[in-house]
């Protein structure tokens, strides 16, 4: 799917909406820093929590990829693995189309590992493995939702959840995708019983989306989803399998670590 859940039209406005608020532009010093790894072929990120991969109609600076393009001077790049608008974490894009071309084959024949850390709601007492397929939800009023379905009536999905400390009611986890289908993890986690803090859709009622869309963050989504964004970080991509030497990794973001200090009262740095 698209990184932006939010230009995506939504049941039942017949529309594209965006939040309310100023347009999100990267800076060229903000993209700079966040640069993981580079080479001759290679652009590595961290990608902040609030910025879309795919270009957008709001320039450039507006998109991950955009900035990118922009601050290498290049004409066209090549993304290869992308997050929704609110998952931060470790981005590939490649410089040139052969590179692009045979990593993308190599996604495709799921050749890289792919490591998540995610902060849930409530205490995970235990690994969970997630083996459920899943397709749209019809049911609800956000169209780019996913939802578990029945057997056949969907694509095959498997999400290992493995937590690495659960307090005050909430649960720190490593995240292991087998498959990789839109909104896997937030949908597995959902059915698991157990959804991301700060999760619009796949929280606890996916018409808050609709009122961030409407209105913007306001202290009454604060108050229900506790983060203004989905706890959910790409911590490591893994290339060796594609041929490559590299293992990419972020750090815990600085939004996400604070939660697991403040509000879960543990400090991450040992947990990793």
């Amino acid at each position: 799917m698209s990184s932006n859940d939010y230009e995506r039209p939504i049941g039942p406005w017949p529309r594209a909406v965006r939040p309310q608020g100023a347009v999100r532009l990267m800076t060229a010093d903000e993209l700079r820093a966040s640069i993981i790894y580079e080479d001759e072929r290679l652009f590595v990120v961290n990608k902040p929590g609030d910025m879309v991969c795919h270009p957008s109609k709001d320039g450039p600076w507006s998109s991950l990829v955009g900035a990118v393009r922009e601050y290498l001077g290049l004409g066209s790049v090549h993304l290869i693995f992308r997050l929704d608008r609110e998952t931060s974490g470790v981005v590939v894009i490649a410089k040139d189309e052969r590179t692009g071309s045979r990593l993308q084959v190599a996604t495709q024949k799921r050749r890289y590992a792919k490591i998540y850390h995610a902060i849930l709601t409530g205490e995970l007492a235990a690994e969970a493995v997630v083996d459920q397929p899943l397709g749209p939800d019809l049911t609800g009023p956000v169209m780019v939702k996913s939802c578990v379905v029945s057997a056949g009536k969907g694509q095959n999905a498997i999400t290992r959840y493995t937590p690495l400390v659960s307090r005050n009611g909430f649960t720190l986890v490593r995240v292991l995708t087998e498959t990789g289908r839109k909104h896997q993890i937030r949908a597995h986690a959902q059915w698991l019983g157990h959804m991301l803090v700060g999760d619009k859709i796949y929280g606890p009622d996916q018409k808050l989306f609709l009122e961030f869309v409407e209105h913007g963050w306001t202290p009454a989504l604060a108050e229900k989803l506790l983060l203004p964004r989905q706890a959910l970080h790409c911590t490591e991509i893994d290339l060796t399998l594609a041929g490559e030497t590299h293992v990419f990794r972020a750090p815990l973001p600085a939004d996400l670590r604070e939660f697991v200090v403040t509000t879960m009262g543990v400090d991450p740095a040992g947990l990793f």
